[in-house]
């Protein structure tokens, strides 16, 4: 085995848990739950396989319904979220880059990063939550599940990017 692929598994794990044990029965104001898991699915570098990538973001989002009894709502947002990133990074890096570019705030410059983490982070909190609810029947309360949501996962991310970032 590759040394990325145990990487990814460890990540993989660290996820899994972090929001099965801990994240997943956090929910501010009744309605903000952070995702950290959308984390994984961020930090696919440049020109890693799509197949790859595809199969790594439906298997966590398969453990996180499994474990929130949620069908197919997870494992559907993140490979529909595997699916846009490889695209969506292109847009933030130059082709004079080098090949394995992976998406960081020290890599990207801040304002890159934000606005990459941002859209990824707000499709997959819209996505997932208009499944979940499977009607705009109460606005109000989707609205601030996606926006409770997204804003307390993108503190999660930008808080991990930064200390990430400074240990290297």
């Amino acid at each position: 085995m590759s040394v990325d692929v145990l990487k990814r598994a460890g990540l993989f794990i660290v996820f899994a848990l972090a929001q099965v044990m801990f994240l997943g029965r956090i929910h501010l104001f009744g309605c903000a739950t952070p995702l950290l898991y959308v984390y994984f699915v961020i930090l696919f570098p440049r020109n890693y396989p799509k197949w790859a990538i595809l199969l790594w973001s439906f298997s966590l989002g398969l453990i996180i319904d499994i474990f929130f009894n949620t069908p197919g709502l997870a494992a559907a947002t993140m490979t529909l979220l595997a699916v846009v990133q490889p695209y969506y990074l292109e847009m933030f890096v130059s082709r004079e880059d080098f090949e394995e570019l992976k998406p960081t705030m020290k890599n990207l410059g801040v304002v890159k990063y934000l606005y990459y983490s941002i859209v990824l982070t707000l499709l997959y909190c819209v996505v997932f939550f208009t499944l979940e609810s499977f009607s705009f029947f109460d606005l109000g309360e989707w609205l601030r599940c996606v926006i409770g949501s997204t804003a307390i996962t993108l503190v999660l991310i930008l808080t991990f990017e930064s200390v990430t970032s400074r240990q290297q």
